[in-house]
């Protein structure tokens, strides 16, 4: 596309004409006349203002567009309301969700559409239940406070991403050019509800997350003739809207280089390349940039961060489970689980779209305003998320997404990542997209502590820090001072329980402290199990084997995937040693301890060896019998003193039994005695 055509598309959009006129006025909850803004947040051509006495430390994005887009997928709001869910201004008044989203500097709404997200009897299928009449309602309301709608279409019934892209119930038994027409026609439709009603569409997405799949095709062909479809209905209701694709894990990098080589192969026709960033599954801000870069470079699209989100706090409010908290397995946690890390996580991503990416034109927070729609029980919240379509699932769901949405159906997974707390009151963190423009300076000061997590041998000391790092409000790590609540019978009950896990609590910067401290038998070697290679390891081959090597092989090996290998055909041709010298060992008494199994060995002799100043002063005789079958060598009673160069190992002869002597050595302990 040229230039010259996209930046009249974009200024299109940011003024705010782009699909349908003025939104008729209604009155808001409060009572209050809604304020005329634009995109870029300015009332009636004023500059915007800085917001006052937000306690929150927030960076300035430098640089920052006044364009720039600061979005809010916010869903989910018609179904809280039903559901008895209000919203309110600082000040403690009730107030209509979408001023306050404006006034704190959002500029443009994200609002998903399902094709019909209700069983026959008409029970909604939840997460808002919403389809182009919620799109309607909520882009009517979005345009009284100056914001334009960023329409997603799933294709879908019900939730579209990575995991699934089913197609809609309607469209089953259809040949694939009837699906065409009527993706063609659901999207013309919607659209043209959308104008008629005065909502201003700026941008339309053409699928959500669709990573190799869209509406029940799996064929990029098919894919992109669907896309294809969506285009040409968006370009006839809305030609001056922005049409996007979206698509998720930019963390597998070379991934989105082959979505957009088959939508340039296939003649997909769209402005913007969308991507999902969530901080906690989605790898760094610094390869997101570089992967979006590489699109635009080569495809000359414009980009977008479409879904970005992380959590204020890892509580759950509403008795049905939370997404991302505390211990969530499988997540990278960047940040605190605060108010201050979910403003700095944000700034962090804006900073990025802005300062490090070549031609992304916004942000968009996945569903700040999704919050519990009670606090009292699962049972009472769970009749409204049934009625009301308000949690993230309803059992109802189950005719469409049997496997997932029936089974696991429930309440909002995300309220401890919204911008509202459990009470419909803003967060001082929803400031953030109008402070970021400025900056907000505060005192520095500690605003969590940093994960503790600590290894203690059994029968070593244990000697808690006095001195650990705190969180900055401004992201910085300062260390301070720590005491802890472990007295001399706790550590004497730590190190006679055995190998076993436990939390030690303490206070730091008026905040409680929490380590994570693990007994164990402390393994003074490296690279125990050969996942490194043979890092730390000598081997000496005496016979010239065939093959001495670390190997990959899971079912072959004891601990984790590797082991040490040897195969050699010829008779007596396996003869070495395997040895790790160990430097600095502390004074003390000692155990040791190395593995071994294998086949078609012969004669041998084996034995696992400690050396101290060169010479061996202990051995364990060890034997290969069958696969699968380990023989351990253990070697104890090893004292050392001060200052003693220490050697382990291994010695492996093996003479044959015809078929070539074969073998795996894994598991290398070194741990202290009592």
């Amino acid at each position: 596309m040229k230039k010259s055509v996209l930046c009249i598309l974009l200024a299109a959009l940011l003024a705010l004409t782009a699909c349908g006129g003025n939104a008729s006025p209604t009155t808001a909850p409060s009572g209050e006349s809604p304020a005329e803004t634009t995109a870029a947040g300015e009332k009636e051509g004023k500059p915007v203002e800085k917001i006052e006495e937000n306690p929150l430390y927030v960076r300035k994005v430098e640089n920052m567009p006044a364009d720039f887009i600061l979005g809010m997928d916010a869903s989910a709001v018609p179904a809280l309301e039903a559901s008895g869910v209000k919203y309110y201004n600082y000040k403690g008044e009730e107030q209509d969700v979408f001023q306050t989203l404006a006034e704190c500097g959002v500029n443009m709404i994200r609002v998903r559409v399902w094709n019909d997200p209700f069983d026959e009897a008409g029970n909604g299928f939840g997460g808002g239940n919403c389809t182009a009449d919620t799109a309607v309602e909520i882009g009517k309301r979005a345009a009284q406070y100056g914001m334009s709608l960023l329409v997603d279409f799933h294709y879908s019934d019900f939730w579209a991403d990575p995991g699934k892209q089913m197609e809609p119930r309607a469209w089953k038994g259809m040949r694939f050019p009837d699906k065409l027409d009527a993706l063609y026609q659901f999207t013309k439709e919607s659209l043209e509800k959308l104008n008629a009603a005065g909502v201003k569409v700026g941008m339309v997405q053409i699928g959500n997350e669709t990573n190799g799949a869209m509406a029940g095709a799996h064929a990029w062909e098919d894919i992109c003739e669907f896309m294809k479809a969506g285009s040409r209905a968006i370009r006839e209701v809305c030609p001056d809207a922005l049409i996007a694709v979206h698509f998720a894990n930019p963390e597998k990098a070379d991934s989105y280089h082959g979505y957009a080589d088959y939508l340039k192969f296939y003649g997909v026709d769209y402005d913007v390349f969308g991507s999902s960033y969530y901080p906690y599954w989605h790898g760094t801000l610094d390869n997101l940039a570089a992967v979006l870069n590489d699109i635009s470079a080569t495809y000359g699209k414009k980009t977008a961060i479409l879904e970005t989100s992380y959590a204020y706090t890892p509580d759950d409010t509403d008795f049905s489970g939370n997404t991302i908290g505390e211990g969530t397995s499988g997540i990278t946690k960047n940040y605190p689980f605060t108010q201050q890390g979910q403003v700095n996580s944000l700034t962090d991503v804006v900073d990025t779209a802005v300062n490090k990416m070549t031609d992304c034109i916004g942000v968009f927070y996945w569903e700040g305003t999704w919050i519990s729609v009670g606090t009292n029980s699962w049972e009472e919240n769970h009749t409204l998320w049934e009625k009301y379509g308000s949690g993230w699932a309803s059992s109802y769901a189950a005719v469409y997404d049997p496997d997932d949405a029936g089974k696991y159906y429930g309440g909002c997974a995300v309220d401890n990542q919204a911008f509202f707390d459990a009470s419909g009151r803003p967060l001082d963190s929803l400031q953030a997209f109008n402070l970021m423009r400025f900056g907000n300076e505060v005192p520095l000061r500690a605003d969590a502590l940093e994960d503790v997590t600590l290894m203690f041998d059994l029968n070593g000391e244990i000697e808690m820090p006095a001195r650990i790092n705190a969180v900055m409000n401004d992201g910085s790590r300062q260390e301070v001072d720590v005491t802890w609540q472990l007295t001399d019978a706790d550590k004497a009950k730590m190190k006679s329980g055995g190998v076993a896990v436990y939390e030690v609590k303490g206070e730091a910067s008026g905040m409680e402290a929490k380590a994570q401290v693990s007994m164990i038998e402390y393994n003074f070697l490296q690279n125990y199990s050969f996942e490194e290679g043979d890092a730390g390891w000598t081997v000496t081959d005496l016979a010239k084997a065939d093959e001495l090597r670390v190997e990959n092989k899971p079912t072959d090996s004891l601990t984790g995937p590797c082991h040490y290998h040897f195969w050699s055909a010829a008779k007596n041709s396996v003869e070495f040693t395997l040895e790790q010298e160990v430097k600095d060992l502390p004074a003390g008494k000692y155990k040791f301890a190395i593995s071994i199994m294998g086949g078609d060995a012969g004669d041998t002799d084996i034995y696992a060896y400690v050396k101290i100043g060169g010479e061996i002063v202990g051995k364990a005789p060890m034997k290969i019998t069958s696969y699968g079958s380990w023989d351990t060598g253990r070697i104890g009673g090893i004292e050392v003193g001060e200052g003693q160069a220490v050697s382990v190992g291994i010695y492996v002869k093996c003479a044959g039994a015809g078929n070539g002597a074969w073998g795996k050595i894994d598991d290398a302990l070194l741990n202290t005695e009592p």
